[in-house]
C-alpha cells in the first residue's frame, strides 16, 4: 500500500512539472507562429546568389 502512495505521489510531482514546461513555454512565445510551419513547405526556396563587389 505504501509503494501505491509513492507511486501517485511521484505521479503527480511529474505532471506538475510537465504542466510548468507548458505554461512557462506558452508566455515565452512557443507557440505564437501557428501558421508559418503549416505552409513552409509551400514557398519555393531559391538559394541566395553570392554577392561580388
Amino acid at each position: 500500500m505504501e509503494v501505491l502512495i509513492l507511486l501517485i505521489a511521484l505521479s503527480l510531482l511529474i505532471a506538475l512539472g510537465f504542466l510548468g514546461a507548458f505554461i512557462w513555454a506558452t508566455r515565452n512565445g512557443q507557440y505564437d507562429d501557428d501558421q508559418t510551419p503549416a505552409i513552409r513547405m509551400l514557398h519555393d526556396n531559391h538559394p541566395q546568389k553570392a554577392k561580388t563587389e
